[in-house]
């Protein structure tokens, strides 16, 4: 199914999932998440909304299904990190360079950054997989 060809939030779900978007920040046809955007019909209104510890805030209202489809296709794809695909984070630089050496040797897209894990002292590095990727990475991903 192409892009143009998506009428439906079922139709969404579809193509999100062939695309390899990670479902855990976009609820789309009713998953539940923790926090992130959505997309529901509401009384035959379509409502995109963010939600964030449980608390629900509609940003945007739509007539129609296509309508309000097209707005949320539109707005995942100009979100450079929803398609990316967590696979671990990590302390030691050796073994950041051992799991980007793996990706390369692969030819699989990724990105990283360093984050401040346990205050300034204590940085870790967190590696992504960009869209299907992941599928020739499952065997890298880390199980904490």
């Amino acid at each position: 199914m192409t892009e143009t060809e998506i009428k439906t939030v079922v139709e969404l779900e579809k193509w999100l999932k062939e695309n390899c978007y990670p479902m855990n920040s976009y609820s789309i046809n009713g998953n539940a998440i923790y926090e992130g955007f959505g997309l529901e019909n509401n009384g035959g209104l379509f409502q995109w909304f963010y939600i964030e510890r449980g608390d629900k805030k509609t940003l945007e209202y739509f007539a129609t299904e296509k309508e309000a489809v097209v707005y949320a296709l539109k707005k995942i794809k100009s979100d450079e990190h929803a398609n990316r695909n967590y696979i671990g984070m990590y302390k030691s630089n050796q073994e950041v360079e051992q799991i980007l050496s793996e990706l390369k040797k692969r030819g699989i897209e990724y990105w990283t950054d360093k984050i401040p894990y346990g205050g300034m002292n204590d940085w870790r590095t967190r590696i992504f997989v960009i869209g299907c990727g992941i599928k020739n990475a499952k065997d890298l991903v880390k199980n904490e």
